[in-house]
């Protein structure tokens, strides 16, 4: 088991979503919180919440997409005197349509932040976080298993989580360290309010089921967890069929509808 109580932690995309659930569960087992993300009024409300309940709350408003937002969010964290214990990279942003049709800075804001902001802010906090014995969990996706047509780049992104993840659990696992990669699929949040319903495939989860089964798998010491057994068969797919004819199953499944072949991004 791991106890949150008296820990510090860190929650990237922590305004709304599986962030805010986050902030809410780890605020009930007791910890001390960090959150980012790019809207300050979101952050304070949640913290104005959080803080009625006696859960000390920093907020730290930065577009973690932005050349050298992941060093001005550690010094932030220094400024407070705090160190962290625990990092949750939950910021994410997804783009759906036919990838020509997505604006080319889209794509690589969506690669920036999804990779980018993710690696950095690991880098920057893990060599204290291992001297705390602390871990990281990084939000991916069930996408991370096989391709996505018409979400491409997201996919492609959240594959990179998984495998970053995964190694870098196997490097730490034997220093004390705890790496997961959370892995849920379709969830009920906002994340879709943006990018668009087309691009949610099967029954949506809640925020607060896909962090609880974060948190265990974290507490267990796993590498990764896929929530939900629906999504944990899908994820296999790949393992039983050839990769051609997931990615085409996929495709068909994906298609955009008449009319609505390109929506917006959508950040956590």
């Amino acid at each position: 088991m791991y106890d949150f109580a008296g820990k510090t932690v860190l929650v990237t995309g922590g305004s709304m979503g599986i962030g805010a659930a986050f902030a809410h569960e780890l605020a009930r087992r007791g910890a001390r919180l960090v959150l980012v993300a790019r809207s300050e009024d979101k952050l304070r409300a949640l913290a104005a919440t959080l803080a009625s309940h006696g859960t000390a709350v920093e907020v730290v408003a930065e577009d973690l997409a932005q050349p050298g937002a992941s060093r001005r969010v550690l010094a932030a964290v220094r400024a407070r005197g705090l160190e962290v214990d625990v990092l949750i990279n939950n910021a994410g942003f997804a783009a759906y349509g036919p990838f020509t049709t997505v604006p080319l800075p889209t794509q690589r804001e969506e690669v920036d932040l999804n990779i980018g902001a993710l690696v950095e802010l690991t880098h920057l906090f893990l060599p204290e976080i291992e001297r705390r014995q602390g871990g990281v969990i990084q939000v991916a996706s069930t996408a991370a298993f096989q391709a996505v047509p018409y979400m491409a780049v997201y996919a492609a992104s959240k594959a990179f989580v998984l495998s970053f993840s995964e190694a870098l659990w196997a490097e730490y696992r034997g220093r004390g360290v705890r790496i997961l990669a959370l892995c849920p699929g379709a969830t009920d949040t906002p994340f879709f309010a943006r990018a668009g319903e087309a691009a949610a495939f099967g029954k949506k989860a809640t925020a607060e089921d896909v962090v609880r089964v974060g948190l265990k798998a974290f507490a267990a010491g796993r590498s990764h967890v896929v929530h939900g057994v629906s999504n944990y068969v899908t994820a296999l797919s790949s393992r039983w069929f050839t990769r051609e004819f997931v990615a085409k199953l996929s495709g068909r499944l994906m298609r955009p509808r008449a009319g609505k072949e390109l929506a917006g991004a959508s950040q956590s």
